[in-house]
């Protein structure tokens, strides 16, 4: 390998590239999302994954916002980072 091939392949090395986040960051995020969620059942009295005939008011609001932040890890699946 001559000098020429050897400072271009450290150079290409050295400058950071930019990679999708990917499975691991959106499995992160939805992890976060599902604790917040367990946490507002929890606040609310109710168990997080038990079926109800009818759901009370809190209840509906916790889902809404699960909802939210799991959009929001789709965006960050799909985020470019460094």
């Amino acid at each position: 390998m001559n000098l020429k091939s050897v400072a271009l392949l450290l150079t290409a090395a050295a400058i950071p590239q930019a990679v999708v986040a990917g499975p691991l960051a959106y499995g992160i995020c939805q992890t976060g999302c599902n604790g917040l969620a367990v946490a507002c059942y929890a606040g609310a009295g109710f168990t997080f994954g038990v079926a109800l005939p009818a759901a009370p008011p809190a209840l509906i609001a916790c889902n809404s916002a699960l909802g939210g932040c799991m959009a929001a890890c789709a965006v960050v699946a799909l985020a470019p980072t460094v």
